[in-house]
């Protein structure tokens, strides 16, 4: 078969969610990857999740798709960060077993219906009056489809970097998609580098793990998909040392054999995940940095040394890690490296992530300039989502700033551009309170059913969910009189008066379990039954108040969101727009009212003036 409704080019974490996510939407889904035993493969750190990127995780999982249960399937340490701040911002993360976590993206991949794997190299995409049409793989096989998605991770004109020594691939001991690199910047699409890195990986056995400090698993019963019963794995401890003087000194006397500083690499790296020779360049004041020693799996005595991303020479590495606590006879396996690779600018796309200048054209993941598993993961997801739902007449899931940090990302990205390699932080959206980790389901499963991209295990899991949330609800609407809770020595005055439990759980040092003493005995063996829905619950009440204001800016939100900007909105001729103002609107092309007002530098009276201008050109039109 060489004909189908979507393609998608890459089979890594942005490609399998697209992929999976257009075959569940009902649409002919071909996934081309140079090799399809390498799908799924975890490229960096053996890790998922973290600070806004769990919540990532949990919406693209609430809305059926891969990597919450890959990560559960190869989890062999669990972690819960942020736990000193409110839950709205904690962020749950695990450690993963590679080869575990690679197979069971492979097993689902491989029993999704309407999906084809096919072995190739993605050589060039085939274009008709300017939109896409198919593709061609390098043997010269052309395989013909409307949509196409692009998930080429840092493989797109990937070119390695370790001290010196200079490779093309996209990944240490793999190719690199060259061709299909020129024929995009000969399309004269805007575009640039960026460069990430990855630390040396070092063998366990050579680690003195007594001498280090342990980080053992959390012990509760959590997991990162919603689907997932229980944990399946054993659980291993990870340990903590950091860089020492004596490191930092062997790193800047070799500052000038490093890429980033010869002028070899000059594409901007994560700021958020920098590597180890830029922190002591940028923060020479500090005498150490942390490092996490994570193992990689149960059966592999490989250890990855989070913190220490590097691209220096194979001999200044060993001298940095043999300078750390714990690490003086430590054995290097893989060394590491830096890649730089090409990227879009995402402001050239639309917020169903289609390129503009190429009709039919999706782009997804490290393509769109931003660095993680978990953002690829949520942008292979709404790209796929989007291309099969284009090609099968129906409606992708509505997201938007309110109801997911998935839609937060897109709006950043195609508004906003990026100037570094993107990451996910809970402090980019303004509606936080509401779009908890644990509660995505609630926010986005609804939406996924209606259309049409959840199978019918999640789908009968979130009605017997939705089920049990109404047999709950009753025990918050039960009233306890504050005597009662002072006598049994809560913080509450004894003169509060009779309140329900919903109301009870605003109070400070006032938690839910406190209150399970006067709750009907049925209602309590429910609970037990659903903690997980419980807690959520328990949070919604506590957080009320401030849900119902930010439910009064939603309403504002809203009503601008209504307020479309068409494609050819002529921002020129609205009176009072500065030259400026004009420019970035023009460039960013904001599809509505609320858009524009977050595209950086659009000042309050640019949009006061836009909006009366485009009521009366909406009128018009």
């Amino acid at each position: 078969m060489h004909s189908f409704d979507v393609l998608v080019i890459g089979g890594g974490h942005a490609g399998a969610e697209a992929a999976c996510g257009a075959a569940r939407m009902g649409a002919r889904t071909g996934l081309v990857s140079f090799d399809l035993g390498a799908i799924g493969a975890m490229s960096c750190n053996p890790a998922i999740g973290g600070l806004g990127k769990g919540h990532l995780v949990r919406e693209v999982d609430a809305l059926d798709g891969v990597i919450g249960r890959a990560a559960d399937a190869g989890a062999i340490h669990y972690r819960m960060l942020n736990r000193s701040k409110g839950s709205a911002v904690w962020g749950p993360r695990v450690q993963a077993d590679r080869v575990l976590f690679k197979a069971e993206v492979q097993r689902i991949v491989k029993a999704q219906a309407n999906l084809t794997l096919i072995a190739g190299e993605a050589a060039a995409l085939r274009l008709e009056g300017g939109r896409v049409v198919g593709l061609e793989l390098a043997d010269g096989t052309a395989l013909d489809a409307p949509r196409v998605v692009l998930c080429t991770g840092t493989f797109l004109g990937g070119t390695l970097f370790r001290g010196e020594e200079c490779f093309t691939g996209g990944r240490i001991g793999e190719n690199s998609a060259q061709r299909l690199a020129e024929q995009l910047r000969g399309a004269d699409l805007p575009m640039a580098r960026l460069k990430t890195g990855t630390p040396p990986r070092i063998d366990g056995r050579t680690i003195d793990w007594a001498a280090l400090p342990e980080q053992a698993s959390d012990d509760e019963s959590w997991t990162m998909s919603a689907l997932t019963e229980k944990r399946a794995n054993p659980q291993v401890f990870c340990a903590i040392t950091r860089t020492t003087e004596a490191a930092h000194d062997a790193i800047r006397a070799n500052l000038h054999r490093s890429p980033l500083f010869s002028g070899a690499i000059d594409a901007a790296g994560p700021r958020y995940c920098p590597s180890i020779e830029d922190k002591i360049h940028r923060f020479g004041d500090r005498d150490g940095h942390q490092v996490f020693l994570e193992p990689e799996g149960l059966n592999t005595h490989l250890v990855y040394p989070n913190g220490i991303s590097t691209s220096l020479p194979v001999d200044v590495q060993h001298d940095m890690v043999r300078a750390m606590a714990g690490l003086s006879q430590a054995e290097i396996v893989e060394p590491g490296y830096a890649v730089e690779y090409d990227h879009i600018d995402p402001r050239a796309l639309t917020p169903d992530l289609q390129l503009r200048a190429i009709p039919g054209l999706y782009c997804a993941g490290q393509i769109n300039g931003t660095t993680g598993y978990e953002e690829a993961a949520a942008q292979g997801l709404i790209a796929g989502l989007n291309a099969a739902a284009a090609e099968t007449d129906r409606e992708a899931p509505v997201l938007d700033r309110a109801n997911s940090y998935i839609a937060v990302m897109v709006d950043d990205l195609t508004l906003q551009g990026v100037s570094e390699p993107y990451r996910m932080l809970t402090s980019r959206a303004e509606y936080r309170l509401r779009l908890r980790a644990n509660n995505a389901s609630t926010r986005l499963t609804k939406l996924g059913i209606e259309a049409g991209c959840v199978a019918d295990e999640r789908a009968q899991w979130f009605e017997h969910r939705e089920a049990m949330r109404a047999v709950l609800g009753p025990l918050f609407a039960q009233k306890l009189h504050s005597k009662e809770l002072a006598d049994s020595s809560l913080p509450v005055r004894r003169d509060g008066g009779e309140k329900p439990i919903s109301e009870w759980l605003r109070h400070d040092g006032v938690e839910f379990a406190d209150l399970m003493t006067w709750v009907d005995a049925e209602l309590v063996e429910a609970l037990c039954a659903n903690t997980d829905l419980a807690d959520e619950m328990a949070e919604d009440a506590a957080y009320e108040p401030y849900l119902a204001r930010q439910d009064a800016e939603l309403r504002d939100l809203r009503a601008s969101e209504n307020l479309a900007l068409a494609g050819d909105f002529p921002f020129a001729e609205v009176p009072g727009l500065s030259s400026e103002m004009i420019e970035r609107l023009t460039s960013a092309s904001p599809p509505t009212l609320a858009a524009a007002g977050r595209v950086p530098g659009v000042t309050p009276a640019a949009l006061s003036a836009l909006l009366v201008y485009a009521r009366r050109w909406q009128t018009a039109a």
